[in-house]
């Protein structure tokens, strides 16, 4: 049996077993804060299970995309394990249970219509309390007690060896079904969950039974058809195999299933698969959570090319037969082909070429062994160098052996788990406990109004707290206690307010009645629940009261302006750049938005240019906003645009705008695109490899940022006396001059002539979108942010009167040149001692010049005096080396004098630096120099 005929063999028994098909959850929850993947069927009903949810059915069916990597050393290794992989599922929300549970999966499993599997080749394993399943097994199903097994809570028990070790909350008993082929060895293929207790406390008498049952199976699909197809390994299914053989093919190598090379081949194919999976689904490699778990399986498998001699890009290669595996289930992976080989293309090239410097690490590390005569590669080392630098420990160990090191598994082993437990791991506890899950187990659920309503009448359901003094939150019947710093969370029975959802921020405004004034600072959902944040402004406010809820209308109008708006500028992206620049992620607030999208490089000016003129013309041409719920297949028949990686319900709700954009969204929008008003791109940046962002305002902001513009440029075109186009080249003088008059005050350069006039402008009439790229321009060339340059031009042009007044100050002194201070000096003891006033001259230029006369003499000692702006002093002085050799020290000789000024210094032998405060001192100063010379160097 196929494997894509045994998924659909699946759910089409259960269909018939009155079950309704769902769909597969997506790879990457972001709504599920609990886990970073999902990691098994039954996540998607977590809140179906506990019974916070109204429930459309009480059975479901379902295929469900995996990725777990808990056991990430043995894949390739083993027969049977994964990081990707599918589960097929069966679940009863109070619905059905054991019986039933038992008697259908021994029907699906050996009836001649679905899967005819031999009967005497099926055992079963149940908890070792569980007579009700054994007995069902044995009276019911007919297997002789020799196939049922009975084993303890770390066996038996979801979660595992809950009943001693916690968690507290829902769990049960299991019960696994095994085949065992003729001559092999049994094979788990099938687990049934009975989740019948709620775990309170410590044993013993600690197992509650829940007032409603539920049924979670799991059947691993691939384990399940290597056992139909009579294959040892999940990897040489119909699926798998052909993957494997085209890694090889790429790879130059054979596959051959016992060698080395076999087992790299089999994890690149798992690896892969997994990338592929999850860059289809818009999750890229990177450095956190999920991201760094892709860049994780996508560097192993990049080693395992390596190892077997591939130095450069290859895996990419592999998308095209994964796709082609996949398609039946999955079509749309077709729709992302290029996309996610050029994803893992990049990402490839970018590890091959940090690959050579891990190697060169672990050299080191090999060298301190060496130099502390240890022998075993410590593993908290291999786990910092896998970490930090992403040099697996395979490839660690394998050139540990070849420098005659062993290397420790265990203590790297030991060293991850500490890691996975910092960086949150995979555990994480499933349901969460809490004042928020009891009103979710009361209430349920809040409607939600907001599309046609901003305010309206509610009932307060729930009111949350927290302690004086702590952090604990609690459920409250009233609360009396007013002001910003005293937090709540307010539960409706309905409500006006947006929960933040799809980017999209949660409204804020009022809930208010004759007794209380409550003040909404934000919206959140969790799950079906809208929970109100803020604080009591005044009054009392009681639970089961009656209120009116009123949601900010300016805020939300803003918020509708952007969100239409990222509509909008999707279209235009993927008019301009192509279909690959789809919606990564998006934040949508009042007048702001940030939109993230598909593109592995920068936007072009012109192309951006285009995109943002598309926009606006959209917007000024107007085009009709309207939304409707739609079964969710006639959505995909009308084109609606789905994003991939994300969750839809069926029916959906359908935006569309005009006759050019039709997006599943459940976020609240305009009537009209001409009441986004104005729309301006404010950046154009990248998030991460391959993910471009753009921030834009729409509305009043937009027009803000416009007269803004507009003010800045004809500022700096008054101050720099020229045309607006005219601007980055004036600019560009401007900043030149300064450079080149600071030179020539360093002593460095020429003084430099004026820059000449800019000639008026006379081209065409330039449009807004080229003038603000003008804007960006000149605010780059300043460094200056950008409504700042006006001010910046204005500082450069009193920057330049200083510097030429320090010119000309150092000009009209006449000491430009060491030769023109030495013909002034004394001499002491054969010494040339000079004492000068250097007017306008910096520090940099007098040390020059001290070095110009050390040059010109054996023996000389300079001292020069300089006075800058507001007084203060600048003092440098030289020694030459016949003093310096003698035991003479320049800072010496400098102590007194700026005392004198008023300051201090300090340096080397040969050359010392002061600085002080009173400028008026400096004859004084240097009579002071001229006095201690004659004792120094006589």
């Amino acid at each position: 049996m196929k494997t894509d005929e045994l998924r659909e063999k699946y759910l089409s028994f259960f269909e018939t077993k009155g079950h309704t098909r769902c769909p597969s959850d997506v790879l990457v929850p972001t709504w599920d804060p609990s886990v970073l993947f999902t990691p098994a069927g039954m996540n998607q009903f977590k809140d179906h299970f506990l019974g916070r949810v109204k429930l459309d059915f009480t059975k479901a069916t379902t295929c469900q995309k995996c990725l777990r990597t808990g056991d990430i050393d043995n894949v390739g290794r083993t027969a049977y394990h994964h990081t990707f992989f599918e589960m097929l599922g069966n679940f009863s929300f109070g619905d059905y249970f054991k019986e039933d549970a038992i008697h259908w999966a021994w029907e699906f499993l050996t009836d001649k219509k679905w899967l005819a599997m031999n009967p005497d080749q099926l055992s079963v394993t149940v908890y070792k309390d569980d007579d009700e399943a054994a007995n069902i097994w044995h009276e019911k199903i007919g297997l002789p007690f020799s196939r049922i097994e009975r084993l303890d809570e770390d066996e038996n028990f979801w979660p595992a060896s809950a009943p001693s070790q916690g968690p507290d909350g829902v769990c049960g008993p299991c019960s696994e079904i095994y085949f065992t082929p003729e001559g092999g060895k049994k094979v788990e293929i099938w687990n049934l969950v009975f989740t019948q207790f709620n775990r309170v406390g410590d044993p013993p008498n600690n197992l509650e039974p829940l007032p409603s049952k539920n049924i979670d199976t799991g059947m691993g699909l691939e384990r399940t058809a290597a056992t139909l197809q009579g294959v040892t390994t999940n990897y040489h299914i119909d699926i798998l195999r052909p993957i494997v053989e085209a890694a090889g093919e790429i790879c130059g190598v054979k596959y051959d299933p016992a060698s080395d090379n076999g087992r790299r081949l089999r994890r690149i194919t798992d690896h892969i698969r997994a990338c592929t999976m999850a860059v289809h689904e818009n999750v890229y490699p990177g450095a956190n959570k999920e991201k760094y778990v892709i860049r994780r399986l996508l560097r192993r498998a990049v080693l395992d090319g390596h190892q077997m001699g591939m130095h450069q890009a290859f895996a990419y290669q592999l998308v095209d037969k994964i796709v082609e595996m996949m398609k039946v289930p999955y079509p749309d992976l077709q729709d992302s082909v290029t996309r996610v080989k050029n994803v893992i293309k990049s990402e490839e090239e970018n590890f091959l070429h940090s690959l050579d410097d891990g190697i060169a690490r672990s050299e080191k590390i090999f060298a301190g062994m060496r130099s502390a005569n240890r022998t075993v590669v410590n593993g908290d080392e291999a786990a910092e160098l896998y970490q930090t630098f992403g040099f697996p420990p395979e490839l660690f160990e394998q050139v540990a052996i070849e420098h005659g090191f062993t290397f420790d598994w265990v203590g790297y082993k030991k060293a991850m788990e500490e890691f996975g437990e910092r960086s949150g791991g995979d555990q994480v506890k499933l349901f969460e406990t809490g004042p928020i899950e009891s009103l979710k187990n009361s209430v349920r659920s809040t409607e939600f109004v907001g599309y046609d309503n901003e305010a309206t009448d509610v009932t307060i359901k729930g009111i949350v707290t927290a302690s004086e003094g702590d952090e604990e939150s609690h459920l409250v019947d009233d609360c009396s206690t007013t002001g910003p710093e005293h937090k709540l969370v307010v539960v409706l029975d309905k409500t006006p307010f947006y929960g933040e959802s799809g980017g999209q921020v949660g409204d804020t405004g009022r809930i208010y009645s004759d007794d209380f004034e409550f003040i909404v600072t934000d919206t959140q959902k969790d799950s079906d629940l809208f929970l109100h944040e803020g604080y009591l402004a005044k009054g009392t406010i009681t639970t089961d009261s009656t209120a009116k809820a009123e949601v900010d209308t300016t805020r939300r109008a803003a918020i509708k302006r952007a969100h239409s708006a990222t509509h909008i500028l999707h279209h235009a992206l993927q008019k301009t750049l192509g279909s690959h620049a789809q919606q990564q992620g998006s934040k949508v607030e009042d007048d702001l938005l940030r939109f993230d999208f598909t593109n592995m490089e920068p936007i072009a000016l012109d192309q951006l240019t285009t995109i943002e003129s598309d926009v606006n013309e959209k917007v000024v041409d107007g085009g009709t906003v309207k939304w409707e719920t739609v079964p969710l297949a006639k959505a995909r028949e009308l084109g609606a645009m789905m994003l991939f990686g994300e969750k839809y319900p069926d029916p959906v709700r359908m935006v569309t705008m005009g006759d050019f954009s039709r997006e599943l969204c459940g976020g609240t929008h305009l009537t009209d695109t001409k009441q986004v008003e104005a729309f301006e791109v404010i950046s154009e940046e990248s998030v991460s490899a391959g993910v471009r962002r753009i921030i834009a305002l729409t509305g009043e902001k937009a027009k803000e940022y416009r007269e803004k513009v507009d003010h800045s440029l004809e500022a700096m075109a008054k101050t720099l006396k020229c045309d607006v186009p005219n601007i980055p080249e004036a600019v560009r003088s401007l900043t030149g001059y300064v450079r080149d008059l600071k030179k020539a005050v360093n002593g460095s350069g020429k003084a430099p002539e004026a820059p000449a006039a800019i000639k008026p402008y006379n081209g065409k009439d330039v449009d807004y979108y080229h003038r603000k790229e003008m804007l960006k321009e000149s605010a780059r060339l300043l460094n200056s942010p950008l409504f700042e340059s006006a001010e910046r031009v204005e500082t450069l042009y009193h920057e330049v009167d200083k510097l030429k007044h320090q010119l000309a100050e150092r000009e009209k002194s006449g000491t430009l040149s060491g030769d023109d201070l030495l013909a002034k000096a004394t001499t002491v003891g054969g010494t040339s001692v000079v004492v000068a006033d250097v007017p306008g001259a910096n520090a940099n230029l007098m040390r020059q010049l001290i070095d110009q006369i050390r040059k010109s003499t054996e023996s000389s000692a300079v001292m020069l005096f300089a006075a800058a702006e507001e007084g203060k002093v600048t003092i440098v002085a030289g020694l030459s080396k016949s003093l310096t050799d003698s035991g003479k020290k320049a800072g010496d000789w400098v102590k007194e004098p700026a005392a004198i000024v008023g300051g201090s210094g300090g340096g080397r032998p040969d050359m010392a630096q002061a600085g002080g405060k009173d400028a008026s001192q400096i004859p004084a100063a240097m009579a002071k120099a001229e006095e201690l010379a004659k004792t120094l160097f006589a």
